[in-house]
């Protein structure tokens, strides 16, 4: 684990939006920027962070992270479904073929959780023993393990704004994705997840739920994006999680959230300013996740982070 004057020092050189000379202008997303050419992908992970659908600053080695994990996750999910990575030439570059994205995001859920409106745990407190259209046992308390990981899709993101109440139902009476298909990604988002939480478990982590974005390529199903990432993942310590107790620890980007929701901000108005003891906590969470998970040091690059990365490309495309 880096120090925290490793982390302190680092703060200045956190990676923001990356000009990449042959490639154009990218598209800027919240926490990535990307460049298409020939059929592939360039996906650059900067060290932006958001939440409440709103960019709110910089992590240095964020990017890294999120990059070099969903990497790692990719291949330890290769026997179970395909991915999109082509090659990663530097820590915060995927190289990826390019893929027809689905219109749908699968949201796996292993515990009955969360605090918004349409959160599964709000609507099961109020009633509703179908949320989403999945039926549950009377009893459950807030944070408790269902009885089994379930599948809460949702629209695709367009502009921070989703559907969270779409249906398995909806998918399959409005044709939104083909039977066959769903049945597919059903089969193997479950099978994902799950193998997920078995090695979260392993080292001493709760994969409380996660978000899977699926593709094309080729006709083929295929798994883009990133995956089982802090950014992408709810994660719990196991030694913090009770039952029935107190909220769980966040190693996640709920870490984050709650600093803001605790400043009074939840999304409107000016951001406060993070203060430099709280980028450098909230980057050692992502670090240290990436650390248990994989269970390797991480090695960070040296920066500065964009001549790096122009240079990496460059190598890579004269191979």
């Amino acid at each position: 684990m880096l120090s925290h004057a490793e982390l302190l020092q680092a703060i200045p050189h956190a990676l923001d939006t990356v000009t990449i000379t042959g490639w154009g202008d990218p598209i800027r997303g919240k926490v990535r920027d990307t460049y298409v050419r020939d059929a592939q992908r360039l996906l650059i992970t900067t060290d932006r962070v958001s939440a409440f659908d709103r960019v709110l600053g910089l992590i240095p080695y964020k990017g890294q992270v999120l990059n070099q994990l969903s990497l790692w996750w990719f291949e330890q999910t290769r026997a179970l479904i395909r991915h999109h990575v082509i090659a990663s030439p530097d820590p915060n570059v995927t190289i990826a073929h390019e893929a027809q994205a689905l219109p749908v995001e699968v949201v796996v859920r292993g515990y009955i959780t969360g605090v918004t409106s349409t959160s599964m745990w709000t609507l099961y407190a109020g009633g509703d023993r179908a949320p989403y259209g999945i039926p549950l046992p009377d009893g459950l308390r807030k944070n408790d393990p269902l009885p089994h990981p379930v599948i809460t899709p949702t629209t695709k993101a367009t502009g921070g704004a989703h559907d969270e109440r779409l249906t398995r139902e909806q998918i399959l009476q409005e044709r939104i994705i083909a039977p066959d298909l769903w049945e597919q990604i059903e089969d193997v988002a479950i099978r994902v997840f799950q193998q997920g939480q078995a090695i979260a478990d392993r080292v001493g982590l709760i994969l409380v739920d996660t978000k899977y974005e699926f593709g094309l390529i080729d006709g083929q199903l295929a798994l883009i994006d990133e995956i089982h990432t802090p950014d992408s993942s709810r994660y719990w310590t196991k030694a913090s999680y009770q039952p029935g107790g107190e909220e769980p620890e966040n190693m996640d980007k709920e870490y984050l959230r709650k600093w803001f929701a605790a400043q009074g901000y939840r999304g409107d108005g000016i951001a406060p300013t993070m203060p430099a003891a709280f980028i450098a906590q909230v980057a050692a969470r992502y670090i240290h996740t990436y650390e248990l998970l994989t269970e390797t040091p991480f090695q960070p690059a040296d920066p500065p982070a964009a001549t790096r990365i122009a240079q990496a490309i460059f190598d890579y495309n004269q191979r």
